[in-house]
Protein backbone atom coordinates (compact mmCIF):
# COMPACT_ATOMS: atom_id res chain seq x y z
CA UNK A 1 0.00 0.00 0.00
CA UNK A 2 1.17 3.69 -0.70
CA UNK A 3 1.46 6.62 1.25
CA UNK A 4 -1.52 7.97 -0.45
CA UNK A 5 -3.50 5.11 0.01
CA UNK A 6 -2.30 4.53 4.06
CA UNK A 7 -3.18 9.03 4.03
CA UNK A 8 -6.12 8.40 2.48
CA UNK A 9 -7.62 5.29 4.61
CA UNK A 10 -6.34 6.98 8.00
CA UNK A 11 -7.92 10.22 7.29
CA UNK A 12 -11.23 8.56 6.44
CA UNK A 13 -11.32 6.16 9.85
CA UNK A 14 -10.78 9.74 11.64
CA UNK A 15 -13.82 11.41 10.18
CA UNK A 16 -15.94 8.26 10.75
CA UNK A 17 -15.10 8.53 14.23
CA UNK A 18 -15.52 12.03 14.44
CA UNK A 19 -18.79 11.68 12.98
CA UNK A 20 -20.02 9.13 15.81
CA UNK A 21 -18.97 11.66 18.09
CA UNK A 22 -20.41 14.57 16.79
CA UNK A 23 -24.02 12.30 16.72
CA UNK A 24 -23.33 11.41 20.18
CA UNK A 25 -23.35 15.14 21.35
CA UNK A 26 -25.83 16.12 18.93
CA UNK A 27 -28.51 13.35 20.79
CA UNK A 28 -27.34 14.73 24.34
CA UNK A 29 -27.75 18.13 23.67
CA UNK A 30 -31.21 17.61 22.19
CA UNK A 31 -32.33 15.30 24.88
CA UNK A 32 -30.96 17.71 27.55
CA UNK A 33 -33.06 20.86 25.48
CA UNK A 34 -36.19 18.56 25.46
CA UNK A 35 -35.95 18.03 29.19
CA UNK A 36 -35.62 13.75 28.78
CA UNK A 37 -32.42 14.74 30.99
CA UNK A 38 -32.20 14.09 34.77
CA UNK A 39 -34.20 16.36 36.82
CA UNK A 40 -33.53 17.65 40.71
CA UNK A 41 -36.90 15.71 43.03
CA UNK A 42 -39.45 19.07 43.64
CA UNK A 43 -37.56 19.66 46.45
CA UNK A 44 -36.31 23.32 44.92
CA UNK A 45 -38.60 26.27 45.40
CA UNK A 46 -40.63 27.49 42.49
CA UNK A 47 -42.73 29.93 40.94
CA UNK A 48 -45.49 30.71 43.55
CA UNK A 49 -43.48 29.20 46.95
CA UNK A 50 -42.76 31.40 49.48
CA UNK A 51 -39.18 31.99 50.46
CA UNK A 52 -37.81 32.72 53.86
CA UNK A 53 -36.27 36.47 52.96
CA UNK A 54 -36.04 37.58 56.68
CA UNK A 55 -33.33 34.69 57.26
CA UNK A 56 -31.64 36.19 54.70
CA UNK A 57 -31.79 39.69 56.19
CA UNK A 58 -34.13 41.25 53.08
CA UNK A 59 -37.32 41.91 52.32
CA UNK A 60 -39.77 41.48 48.88
CA UNK A 61 -39.12 42.36 46.84
CA UNK A 62 -35.72 40.72 46.18
CA UNK A 63 -33.13 39.34 43.56
CA UNK A 64 -31.38 36.35 45.06
CA UNK A 65 -28.25 35.63 42.95
CA UNK A 66 -26.79 32.17 43.66
CA UNK A 67 -22.58 33.03 43.11
CA UNK A 68 -19.52 31.78 42.66
CA UNK A 69 -16.11 33.73 43.86
CA UNK A 70 -14.32 33.06 40.94
CA UNK A 71 -16.62 32.93 38.73
CA UNK A 72 -16.13 36.20 36.38
CA UNK A 73 -20.30 35.88 34.50
CA UNK A 74 -21.24 36.21 38.38
CA UNK A 75 -19.33 39.19 39.06
CA UNK A 76 -20.69 41.01 35.86
CA UNK A 77 -24.29 39.16 36.78
CA UNK A 78 -24.22 41.07 39.86
CA UNK A 79 -23.07 44.22 38.70
CA UNK A 80 -26.09 44.39 35.87
CA UNK A 81 -28.51 43.11 38.53
CA UNK A 82 -27.04 46.24 41.13
CA UNK A 83 -27.38 48.49 38.17
CA UNK A 84 -31.14 47.18 36.82
CA UNK A 85 -32.66 47.50 39.97
CA UNK A 86 -31.35 50.27 41.42
CA UNK A 87 -32.46 51.09 45.05
CA UNK A 88 -36.38 49.40 44.50
CA UNK A 89 -35.03 45.75 45.04
CA UNK A 90 -33.34 44.28 47.36
CA UNK A 91 -30.35 42.33 45.51
CA UNK A 92 -28.81 39.61 48.01
CA UNK A 93 -25.62 37.82 46.94
CA UNK A 94 -25.31 34.35 48.03
CA UNK A 95 -21.86 32.41 47.87
CA UNK A 96 -21.33 28.98 48.13
CA UNK A 97 -18.04 29.22 50.12
CA UNK A 98 -16.83 32.39 50.78
CA UNK A 99 -17.99 36.25 49.95
CA UNK A 100 -15.07 37.74 47.61
CA UNK A 101 -15.11 41.83 47.91
CA UNK A 102 -18.40 42.97 48.71
CA UNK A 103 -20.61 44.75 46.34
CA UNK A 104 -22.58 48.52 47.93
CA UNK A 105 -26.35 47.87 48.31
CA UNK A 106 -25.69 44.22 47.79
CA UNK A 107 -26.44 41.81 50.88
CA UNK A 108 -23.82 39.33 50.35
CA UNK A 109 -23.95 36.19 52.13
CA UNK A 110 -20.74 33.27 52.25
CA UNK A 111 -20.85 29.38 53.08
CA UNK A 112 -24.90 29.27 51.55
CA UNK A 113 -24.12 25.78 49.37
CA UNK A 114 -27.07 24.55 51.21
CA UNK A 115 -29.65 27.13 49.97
CA UNK A 116 -28.47 26.05 46.34
CA UNK A 117 -30.61 22.91 46.38
CA UNK A 118 -33.15 24.30 48.32
CA UNK A 119 -33.86 26.79 45.46
CA UNK A 120 -32.74 24.77 42.66
CA UNK A 121 -29.95 26.79 41.47
CA UNK A 122 -28.04 23.96 39.40
CA UNK A 123 -25.37 26.22 37.54
CA UNK A 124 -24.40 30.12 38.64
CA UNK A 125 -24.97 32.43 38.18
CA UNK A 126 -28.76 31.57 39.14
CA UNK A 127 -31.16 34.19 40.41
CA UNK A 128 -35.05 33.84 41.78
CA UNK A 129 -36.91 36.79 41.72
CA UNK A 130 -39.26 37.33 44.74
CA UNK A 131 -42.04 39.69 44.08
CA UNK A 132 -43.38 42.47 46.67
CA UNK A 133 -46.23 39.77 47.56
CA UNK A 134 -43.12 37.47 48.79
CA UNK A 135 -43.60 34.76 46.60
CA UNK A 136 -41.19 33.69 43.46
CA UNK A 137 -41.92 35.44 40.24
CA UNK A 138 -39.03 33.67 37.95
CA UNK A 139 -36.25 31.91 38.88
CA UNK A 140 -33.00 30.82 35.88
CA UNK A 141 -29.72 30.57 35.16
CA UNK A 142 -28.15 34.37 33.90
CA UNK A 143 -25.18 33.38 32.02
CA UNK A 144 -24.88 37.00 30.66
CA UNK A 145 -25.53 40.79 31.13
CA UNK A 146 -28.56 40.42 28.79
CA UNK A 147 -29.95 37.36 30.50
CA UNK A 148 -29.95 39.74 34.18
CA UNK A 149 -31.52 42.21 31.86
CA UNK A 150 -33.95 40.22 30.07
CA UNK A 151 -35.30 38.04 32.97
CA UNK A 152 -35.76 41.51 35.55
CA UNK A 153 -37.76 43.07 32.07
CA UNK A 154 -39.62 39.59 32.06
CA UNK A 155 -40.57 40.12 35.57
CA UNK A 156 -41.77 43.69 35.11
CA UNK A 157 -44.35 42.60 32.65
CA UNK A 158 -45.39 40.21 34.64
CA UNK A 159 -46.33 42.86 37.40
CA UNK A 160 -47.91 45.28 35.52
CA UNK A 161 -51.63 45.41 34.87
Amino acid sequence: MSFETSALVVTWVALLLLAFVVAGLVRQVHALSSGAGARPARAALQAGDRPDLASLGTDPPAVLLFLRATCRTCVDALAETVAVTGDRTSVVALYESQVPEPTPGVVALGNQGHLFTAYGALATPFAVLVGADGRITAAAPVGSRAAVRELLAQDRVKESP
